[in-house]
């Protein structure tokens, strides 16, 4: 297959999750004949790790293993397999530490690892030996379990390429601080002799929060990654493209600048704007792994600086229909602003769905919608939206399921700044009408995005 941002294509955005069983099985199969039914050429999805506590996948215990919840069965552990055993010595580089941090949460009643005993808190060589001996079996659980988890998703991402259908990852730019990954690389962060940061990761106030957003995460040590050569950075992104064709950078943005705020400071208003050495990261990334897909997630205040190092590699971004409705005409967003090197959305994952967000327009602000659609207004407006989108110039069109199932507020994947009730929606196939995937194709093909390199 060839690279499919390059030509004009229509795909749909569902998390694993979301299929009616919630996990990588024979769901997953039927919903890629169902996406080959429709025309629906790339399956955008979430990032597949293991969520904390509020179950979203953008915070996650390591950004290399996948959610357990995933896994339909769990067979029985064969050690002497030897697919299993090649796939452990590929994947050291990650999966013991994640495996040591998976045993040792457990051990001390999900603390972080920062408040472990020194011993494993600081990973003491003696410590770690006598971990592996007396959790050997523990150990081969773990790994057992990622191993089947990796070999279920390449049986989908093959069944994906039979059927023509690109695969798109999505990966976020930070990690967790309580993580295997800040725990086994804490020289990769900006971290005190005790384990914690003084500056974290966030963005500052703007219009739509007036103290900015303080996430939490640490920030990386750019000048110990590159004298390594971005290592830890390339091994993880080689590992998204055995799993994806496609990965998107989520908080693109943070590869030109990042803001840094006090760790003691509760909000994220104390703060400024420091750069990162993105351009070096791209150009390592490309000499190492050539032209891969990515996809820049470009989506709030975007600065020239941002948009230049887009650019420079070539890298499409995102505009989003549900954000195009407003006085500027120079916004990135609007459909006659909307270039090919973009992928464009109704909505995302962080959108209420498109018959959700309508809804809670006001009269004249719905009938506005209907003016910049030069549309007749309508009782559907999922289907306005979905043929606006895939009118645009942008090579890659992306609709939630829920926008093609015309859902309402009920339906929404993630209300950011809320932590109760996301992440949870699936689908049922008796939602799906069997009129669906002729009215789906015959839009995609209306608009020139049926796949052309079968």
């Amino acid at each position: 297959m060839n690279n499919p941002l390059k030509q004009r294509r229509a795909g749909v955005l569902l998390h694993p999750t979301s299929l009616p069983s919630g996990k990588i099985d024979e769901q997953a199969i039927h919903w890629l004949d169902f996406m080959k039914s429709a025309d629906l050429s790339v399956w955008q999805v979430l990032p597949l790790g293991v969520p904390q506590h509020s179950f979203s996948p953008y915070l996650c215990n390591s950004a290399f293993a996948m959610n357990p919840a995933l896994l339909d069965d769990d067979s029985d552990i064969n050690p002497d397999n030897e697919d299993y055993k090649s796939w452990c010595e590929q994947q050291r580089f990650w999966l013991t530490d994640y495996a040591d941090y998976c045993i040792l949460r457990e051990k001390y009643q999900q603390l972080p690892w920062y408040d472990w005993p020194q011993q494993y808190k600081d990973r003491d060589e003696a410590a770690i030996h006598q971990l592996h001996a007396d959790s050997a079996d523990e150990i081969q659980a773990i790994t057992w379990q990622q191993f089947q988890l990796d070999k279920r998703w390449q049986q989908v991402k093959q069944a994906a390429t039979d059927r023509g259908i690109y695969l798109f990852g999505d990966m976020p730019i930070f990690v967790a601080h309580d993580s295997a990954d800040v725990w086994a690389h804490r020289e990769c962060f900006l971290l005190d002799e005790h384990g914690q940061p003084a500056l974290v990761a966030g963005v500052p106030p703007d219009y739509f929060s007036e103290t900015g957003q303080r996430w939490g995460n640490p920030h990386y040590d750019w000048k110990h990654l590159a004298t390594t050569g971005f290592e830890w950075w390339m091994q993880r992104m080689e590992h998204h493209y055995r799993l994806f064709d496609i990965v998107r950078i989520d908080h693109f943005r943070g590869l030109q600048a990042t803001w840094m705020i006090d760790a003691k400071c509760p909000t994220a208003i104390d703060g400024y704007w420091e750069e990162v050495p993105g351009e070096d990261l791209l150009a390592a990334l490309k000499a190492r792994l050539g032209d891969v897909p990515i996809v820049a997630e470009d989506l709030g205040l975007i600065t020239p600086e941002v948009i230049a190092l887009r650019d420079q590699f070539e890298l499409p971004g995102m505009s989003v229909l549900q954000f195009s409705f407003d006085g500027f005409e120079d916004n990135p967003h609007k459909p006659e602003n909307i270039v090919s090197n973009r992928v464009v959305y109704t909505g995302t994952h962080d959108n209420d769905t498109t018959l959700g967000w309508y809804t809670t327009l006001e009269t004249s602000e719905q009938d506005f919608v209907w003016e910049r659609l030069k549309q007749e207004k309508t009782d559907d407006i999922c289907s306005a939206m979905i043929d606006e989108t895939f009118a645009t110039k942008g090579n890659l069109a992306i609709i939630p399921l829920q926008d093609f199932l015309k859902l309402d507020s009920s339906a929404r994947m993630n209300t950011p700044g809320t932590v109760d009730n996301n992440w949870l929606w699936r689908f049922q196939w008796q939602d799906i009408p069997d009129s669906l995937p002729s009215e789906i194709a015959r839009t995609v093909t209306q608009h020139h995005r049926k796949e052309i390199d079968q």
